[in-house]
């Protein structure tokens, strides 16, 4: 979403990042280095761009490679602000709703912690007795860059290249910013992107990426619902799977539900003449609402859509960063 009327604070925002940059190049913001090597996904933009589900398919393929794998996370809207192994039983306020979905979908450890150090030093110390190699997945750590990585990988889309900065856009940092990637993961949806990105002077890898909505199967009308980066994407997903959407309802990123909101939902579902069979939200919504869903009378059921990211040429793609892992830290092996 653009906001032209805010133009204006863009520079002051651009003054900002210089600042940092300042910051980093000078020394007077250290950078960490843990013991482990490090692979970031991030974006440039703000949310909505695949992060999660791409953290979750690369933690599957590494450990299935042998690697031990873990997951550090700030744990965004977590109260919390200690150190946290994330807690499969545990909730949105104590460990944030995607740190929450990584655990549980990717079947490997996660760790919050405000300075994603912290958790990386709280995971190593967990790590210790395990003979594996281990890796860390550092979510959403591309702007994180007071922590040491051998590896960034950046999700970015043809709507990035035509955005502004915060706050007009939805920018985190300037095009420019993407030279620091050693990976860029793109839509395989957009052939034509790669070639655009090559004469704009990119040189590295390109990974495409094939996202997928798994949708449950409905009898009839739902009513969708989500607290996303991007609800348009979610909605425009569920009706290119050929759901009957009777209305939708987007609220905040990572909105935090109350009984009124169910209560709203239920109004909105049972209204005359709508014989919605159910509500549909995503996996991370669910999460936040936890046991609210016990206030959903029996015949009006939540389903949730998944959301699956598949990288194109995988095999070459793991090859290329097992092979970059080592190279690039096999001390930390020894």
């Amino acid at each position: 979403m653009k906001r032209p009327m805010l133009l204006p604070l863009v520079p002051l925002y651009a003054a900002g990042l210089a600042l940092r940059e300042l910051r980093l190049s000078r020394g007077w913001e250290p950078i960490r280095r843990l013991r482990y090597p490090v692979i970031s996904i991030g974006n440039l933009s703000t949310g909505g761009s695949g992060k999660t589900p791409l953290t979750i398919t690369l933690a599957r393929l590494l450990s299935d490679r042998g690697f031990q794998v873990d997951v550090l996370s700030r744990g965004y809207g977590r109260r919390s602000a200690v150190p946290l192994h994330v807690d499969l039983n545990g909730s949105a306020d104590q460990f944030g709703d995607e740190p929450l979905l990584i655990a549980r979908e990717a079947g490997v450890p996660v760790y919050v912690a405000a300075e994603r150090y912290d958790a990386g030093i709280f995971a190593e110390t967990d790590a210790s007795k395990d003979e594996r190699p281990l890796v860390h997945i550092l979510d959403d750590g591309f702007q994180h860059r007071q922590l040491q990585r051998e590896i960034d990988i950046l999700l970015v889309s043809r709507s990035d290249w035509y955005d502004h900065l915060l706050p007009a856009g939805n920018l985190r940092e300037t095009l420019h910013a993407a030279l620091r990637a050693t990976v860029l993961a793109i839509p395989a949806d957009d052939p034509n992107f790669e070639a655009e990105l090559r004469t704009w002077g990119w040189t590295g890898p390109v990974w495409h990426l094939h996202r997928r909505m798994e949708v449950p199967q409905v009898a009839g009308p739902v009513v969708a619902f989500c607290g996303i980066a991007r609800p348009e994407q979610f909605f425009a997903g569920l009706e290119s799977a050929g759901v009957k959407v009777a209305d939708r309802l987007a609220f905040r990123d990572h909105f935090s539900y109350r009984t009124a909101d169910l209560n709203d939902l239920i109004d909105v579902a049972t209204l005359p003449g709508r014989d919605v069979s159910a509500l549909i939200t995503t996996e991370k919504d669910l999460i936040r609402l936890g046991p609210l869903v016990s206030v959903l009378p029996h015949d009006l059921p939540i389903l949730t859509a998944h959301l699956a990211i598949k990288i194109e040429n995988e095999s070459a793609a793991l090859e290329w960063l097992v092979g970059r892992l080592v190279m690039g830290r096999s001390h930390a092996y020894l």
